[in-house]
């Protein structure tokens, strides 16, 4: 969100969260034993391990990125010492790229054939917003019956914080992955700036969800592609799923979620003994 003087609220948000988590002894600064206001670092210590005027620092952490070239950017981000996924997410709230509006292809009739070749690996296609748009067989046994899940309601943000059951899946699990999906929408909010549907989403669940408004409020910042889950299954008991989400680049911003188990464990032989009892429908045409 931005202000209409061209301030980004987020990105000055996210950098005074940073800013506040450092303390001095973190990046070699003797401790002075003066009691600070706040925590974490002074602006102007930051601006000095950066290499950047206070003045140029400030105008950056007020929220406007302006001018700013990516190099100082980078070198905030080493001073802030930010992680991979939270420098990228800095330049993308920086500088965003014009994009237009993001719209969801229509589902190829070859990826639906992929799906439905799968027959001994769960998997999912997402949309933007993390909206299953499409499933096998396997997918729904193991996470949700989404063919009596509307549309609307069948995104993992409100599978995660909505759902009873889905909750339940996820057991002692569930406030680590709620965590994560929410960073990655984060993530996807600044990569797909154009897309009013992925906004409108994170509006709607902030709206209905204190936990997830508590959550993007936090401003963790992470992109999910390999995850493990372990579950609590109603049908098979424990099971533990690693997770990869690929994109599908002729298809943007669809992604194919794939899961599996380790070769010879008891998640293996839970998720066959999935296979053969599940009768929860794929997606029409899976």
């Amino acid at each position: 969100m931005r202000h209409d003087k061209g301030k980004d609220r987020e990105l000055a948000a996210f950098l005074q969260s940073r800013r506040a988590r450092l303390r001095p002894e973190d990046v070699g600064l003797a401790a002075s034993g003066e009691r600070r206001r706040v925590p974490g670092l002074r602006r102007e210590e930051l601006a000095a391990l950066a290499g950047v005027s206070i003045a140029h620092y400030t105008r950056l952490e007020q929220g406007n990125a302006r001018n700013v070239s990516a190099a100082v950017l980078d070198a905030v981000a080493r001073a802030l010492r930010l992680t991979e996924d939270e420098r990228l997410y800095l330049h993308r709230r920086a500088h965003p790229e014009p994009a237009p509006p993001v719209e969801t292809p229509a589902l190829r009739p070859g990826l639906r054939q992929l799906l439905a070749s799968m027959e001994t690996v769960p998997a999912l296609i997402l949309d933007s917003d993390t909206t299953v748009v499409a499933w096998n067989r396997l997918g729904a046994a193991l996470w949700a019956d989404f063919a009596v899940v509307p549309r609307e309601r069948r995104s993992i943000s409100h599978l995660l914080f909505l759902n009873a059951d889905f909750r339940r899946l996820h057991g002692d699990q569930l406030s680590r992955v709620a965590r994560e999906a929410v960073a990655h929408l984060r993530t996807l909010a600044a990569r797909y700036p154009g897309d009013a549907a992925l906004a409108a989403h994170i509006a709607r669940m902030r709206a209905e969800s204190p936990e997830f408004d508590g959550l993007w409020n936090a401003l963790h910042v992470r992109g999910v592609t390999h995850r493990v889950y372990r579950l609590e299954h109603p049908q098979v008991g424990a099971i533990e799923v690693h997770g990869e989400l690929l994109p599908l680049p002729d298809d943007p911003p669809l992604r194919l979620d794939l899961f599996t188990t380790v070769p010879g464990s008891a998640s293996q032989a839970a998720l066959r003994r999935l296979a053969a009892v599940g009768t929860r429908p794929a997606s029409q045409d899976c």
